[in-house]
């Protein structure tokens, strides 16, 4: 059962419906765009914000007059905040979302760690080796923090994320070292969380909410320049398998407006970004409710042999809208979705069909299967039998020639044997993905294993069976990518390849990473006029050898995403 919203708002794990808007769209409605709203036409200055007071009482000196208030935009003071991503592509988008609040607030971005008086951590809880990894690093925060000098105001260290929401009193308590701690859906509290810093108090919000998807605000892309772009389309999991921490740490499942997406999206193809990622913890589950016209819609079926363990959902725009107005935008972007869930691709599914019919929706899809054991799969709760799985796989294939599959798998989970983990080889065999993602079991708080189940698999077992899973998996991705070699295959070139300067990388629509010479080649748009690919740039390449993670081969000529698509 799903925690009710009754139970996390008494244990002061949720906000209300509409408390986010409090701190945000509601607040700005009353007071307008600006620290002082505009007044028979004329717009007053921008005065000194509670961080002016805050550091000023700090300090033991009176806080600045309006009159000697800097003017906005001046850098003299401006605070330089160092931000460090771990973890999944979610997080990923969420620092582009902190630095886009961050920014509007007053703060500088740097790149370089002593130069920061804010250092903030976006981090993951999905597994313990990731905690553990946050722990080291502020191990050397707090040397930095002891080193830093006097003259200098203190490094504030912050922890943002699944991490934040998990473990917050103990990362408050730890050694005192961290000074504002803000979960997945406190991003706009920062400003404020970190002027109380500034006082020299710790700071906390890791409140969760029913609605926060930060539609309103654009994220500032971190890799400028960069040909790739991850998009967040929904927050949370309502899935509640039995191994995965998400819904705890994240809340419960929520859609952002169809039109807010597309509006960024639209950003991005004007900023000259290639190739677009719709992220969720459950895309096409994708539910939009912003649109009165369709909330009395149908909910929709589930993949035949799946269930859920929470009703279906009815209203709503769903991904497949979402998907097809995403493509029509550039059909020079090509459009890549994570993380779906097997259940809700439907045998009628025209995401399916949607990504066999458009040429910029990459023919890639993953389908995270966890294990190859039904057995182990109930256990999970994942509401699939292995052979309902296998069912769905050749499903796609059959509705997506050449599709390239991924998919997720957990070695050692609680009371599985060695039959079971067999399973497991053998299903990774049967399917031959092109691309994997495996790792040892790590028991999470609070998930239901860790209240119902026993984490009953020795340490050097779930190594072994960890190893045995990743050598199978490789060894039929190589088979898999061997059967590319002699095609030609079109290539969104990312840069340099990171072994060579005289070679460049990209990824075919498959997903997977293709490397070749650094040449001039020839434009199929303007023949007679060479030149040398730049990052962005789509070039056919002859696949010559291939390994289980790398393709190489020759370049044959540049080209664009739409011609490649009609010469096929």
């Amino acid at each position: 059962m799903l925690p009710g919203a009754r139970a996390l708002r008494a244990a002061g794990l949720l906000r209300p419906p509409g408390a986010a808007a409090r701190t945000g769209a509601a607040r700005r409605a009353r007071c307008g765009p600006g620290p002082w709203p505009a007044w028979r036409g004329f717009a007053l200055p921008a005065g000194p914000d509670l961080r002016h007071f805050l550091r000023a009482a700090a300090a033991g000196q009176p806080g600045p007059s309006p009159e000697l208030a800097p003017e906005p935009g001046s850098t003299p003071g401006t605070p330089k905040v160092y931000l460090e991503t771990y973890g999944c592509q979610m997080n990923v988008s969420d620092t582009e979302i902190v630095w886009a609040i961050l920014q509007k607030n007053g703060y500088a971005r740097t790149k370089e760690l002593g130069e920061a008086d804010v250092v903030l951590l976006v981090t993951c809880s999905v597994r313990e080796k990731a905690e553990q990894a946050i722990w080291n690093r502020l191990q050397h925060l707090k040397a930095l923090k002891a080193r830093r000098p006097q003259a200098r105001a203190p490094l504030r260290v912050g922890i943002l994320g699944c991490m934040a929401e998990r473990l917050k009193e103990e990362i408050l308590h730890r050694e005192k070292l961290v000074d504002v701690v803000a979960g997945p859906d406190a991003y706009r509290d920062l400003p404020r969380l970190l002027a109380v810093a500034e006082s020299g108090q710790q700071a906390a919000n890791v409140l969760l909410s029913l609605d926060e998807t930060y539609a309103d605000i654009l994220p500032v892309q971190t890799s400028a320049g960069g040909t790739t772009a991850f998009v967040s389309i929904m927050r949370g999991c309502d899935n509640m398998c039995s191994y995965c921490i998400v819904p705890f740490t994240r809340g419960r499942e929520r859609s952002r407006p169809i039109a807010s997406i597309l509006q960024e999206v639209r950003m991005l193809s004007d900023q000259g970004v290639k190739e677009v990622t719709l992220l969720g913890q459950n895309v096409n589950s994708f539910r939009d409710l912003s649109e009165v016209q369709f909330q009395s819609v149908a909910a929709p079926g589930l993949s035949r042999g799946f269930s859920t363990v929470y009703k279906a959902k009815a209203g709503g725009l769903r991904f497949s809208h979402l998907l097809d107005q995403v493509s029509r935008i550039d059909p020079e972007m090509r459009i890549r979705f994570t993380s779906p869930h097997p259940k809700d691709f439907p045998d009628e599914a025209s995401v399916l069909q949607l990504i066999q019919e458009r040429h910029n929706i990459c023919k890639q899809l993953h389908l995270p299967a966890q294990s190859g054991s039904t057995r182990v799969l109930e256990a999970m709760r994942r509401g699939y039998t292995r052979e309902a799985y296998l069912e769905l796989v050749h499903h796609v294939r059959d509705s997506i020639p050449g599709v390239s599959l991924s998919s997720d798998f957990i070695a050692g989970f609680c009371g599985e044997t060695e039959e079971d983990h067999l399973q497991t080889v053998s299903l990774l065999r049967e399917v031959r993905y092109n691309v994997g993602f495996l790792f040892a079991y790590s028991m999470r708080q609070k998930t239901r294993a860790h209240h119902r189940l026993q984490d009953d698999v020795p340490t050097d077992v779930k190594k072994r069976r960890l190893e045995q899973l990743i050598a199978t998996f490789r060894e039929e991705a190589a088979r898999a990518n061997a059967a590319l070699v002699g095609q030609a295959q079109l290539v969104l070139v990312e840069g340099p390849s990171k072994r060579s300067a005289l070679e460049l990388c990209g990824r075919n629509d498959g997903n997977i990473k293709v490397i070749f010479p650094d040449a001039e080649l020839e434009d199929a748009a303007e023949p007679g006029a060479p030149g040398r690919a730049q990052p962005g740039d789509y070039v056919m390449v002859k696949v010559t050898s291939a390994s289980s993670q790398t393709l190489r081969g020759v370049p044959l000529c540049r080209t664009t995403l739409s011609r490649a698509a009609a010469s096929h």
